[in-house]
């Protein structure tokens, strides 16, 4: 998988910057909840490790994406950075002051056992942040996706290790939210076109060389459409929101 897919959204691209503002809200957000030791699952490019690594003693991140992790080893060679897949995630019990996780979980196939061994790394009193779209929110089927939650799914999964767990959420602004509308409309119009349901039909694999190309042409759409909305949307018009069924992505908070 490229590392610039639309799924992983860059900094580098400009049409992707509304949706790189909204991932990067979940570190500035996070700065409040880490301390000590920390562990980043999926930290991907590493979008936020500036944000949060001068807040904490020591900083350790994993993720698939070979390239990546030997990029975030030369930029940052006083943090640990591995490469692999996880559940299990490879650390000791009671390893980690805090673990931060945005919009992984959706890919993982045992959603059960991460949030189990989550559990089992985080030191007693320690917290972990996850973020992850809200499907009440979703405009079309995401193949990368293994599945997506409600509020109260994600609950419901967390609670069967963490007594602890608080759900908010990632809310735009009136800017933002022009630019999702606008996007949804972009996305019915190539809907209407799928007669035979075959975005949910199809198996993930065949599905996400169309979907990645239909997502391209979208944002590429609305940047030519909606230029300086699309270059004016920063992180600041994402605001950190109480649970309701229009946050774009659920902000989990889970204390050991």
């Amino acid at each position: 998988m490229s590392v610039f897919t639309t799924e992983i959204t860059s900094d580098k691209i400009p049409s992707d910057n509304p949706i790189h503002q909204r991932l990067l809200k979940a570190y500035l957000l996070g700065k409040s909840y880490v301390k000590g030791n920390i562990l980043e699952l999926g930290c991907g490019e590493g979008r936020g490790i500036s944000e949060l690594g001068d807040l904490v003693n020591h900083y350790t991140a994993i993720d698939k994406i070979d390239s990546a992790i030997e990029k975030l080893k030369l930029k940052y060679p006083h943090f640990r950075f591995e490469s692999g897949h996880f559940p299990p995630i490879p650390f000791p019990n009671n390893s980690f002051d805090s673990i931060v996780s945005f919009q992984v979980i959706e890919h993982l196939e045992n959603d059960t056992l991460f949030i189990k061994e989550i559990h089992r790394i985080l030191k007693p009193g320690g917290c972990t942040i996850l973020t992850t779209p809200n499907r009440k929110m979703t405009l079309s089927r995401n193949p990368w996706h293994t599945r997506e939650y409600t509020a109260t799914e994600l609950r419901s999964l967390c609670l069967k290790y963490f007594r602890n767990v608080e759900i908010k959420g990632i809310k735009g602004n009136e800017k933002v939210m022009q630019y999702y509308n606008r996007n949804k409309i972009y996305v019915n119009q190539i809907m209407r076109f799928d007669f035979l349901d075959l975005q949910n039909r199809l198996p993930s694999a065949l599905l996400r060389i169309p979907y990645d190309l239909l997502n391209r042409i979208n944002r590429n759409r609305l940047k030519m459409t909606e230029d300086t909305l699309v270059k004016s949307i920063n992180h600041e018009d994402y605001l950190l929101a109480p649970e309701d069924e229009d946050n774009l992505d659920l902000f989990c908070i889970l204390v050991k």
